[in-house]
């Protein structure tokens, strides 16, 4: 810690600071993630370096950044350090992002964890920014094309197909007979409510 410190105060003037640098930054995250005095010492000083946004690329630094913020009940500068960073690991970042929303929300609540349901609703109330997910959130649910050409042979055909019809179908549309399969039955779920 003490050779990084020096290390940080030299190179203070260096444009951009050396690489060696962030990996030792990146190291000293890692190792001080259960020494929490320690690791605020380290999350301070890089605050305060005017390559802040250097060391940001660094998915081990962004993390400390994040708990330390969190501990300090600073959400929503957590939020702004993850949109604003430039680290590569994007699904680790809306991960973060996750956490950090779900620590407010059992603040709030009064509460040491949150129920599967209360996490979905909190990640639909508080979805990622375009700067960590450029492509936008993607969803586990079928393409327009693919759900209509199910709705139309449910409709057309038939709603309860047999085990040749939905490896025809899976073939198809590039899916799975498992996949086929609960679409169907969840569609005749669905019409039955």
């Amino acid at each position: 810690m003490k050779r990084f410190m020096a290390t940080l105060s030299r190179s203070k003037s260096k444009d951009p600071p050396p690489a060696r640098l962030l990996d030792l930054a990146a190291q000293l995250c890692q190792d001080l993630q259960s020494s929490s005095p320690s690791l605020e010492k380290l999350v301070a000083a890089l605050m305060g370096c005017r390559h802040k946004m250097y060391f940001l690329t660094n998915i081990h630094v962004v993390r400390a950044f994040v708990s330390v913020h969190l501990r300090q009940g600073q959400h929503d500068t957590a939020c702004r350090l993850l949109e604003n960073c430039k680290a590569e690991e994007k699904d680790e970042l809306v991960q973060l992002w996750h956490e950090i929303h779900y620590r407010k929300v059992m603040e709030k609540l009064q509460v040491d964890c949150l129920t599967p349901v209360q996490k979905f609703r909190c990640r639909k109330r508080n979805p990622p920014p375009l700067s960590l997910c450029p492509e936008g959130l993607q969803t586990r649910g079928y393409s327009d094309e693919v759900r209509r050409q199910l709705r139309s042979f449910a409709a057309e055909v038939t709603a309860n197909p047999d085990k040749k019809q939905r490896e025809e179908l899976a073939k198809d549309m590039n899916l799975q007979p498992t996949q086929v399969y609960n679409w169907f039955a969840n569609y005749r779920r669905r019409q039955k409510s």
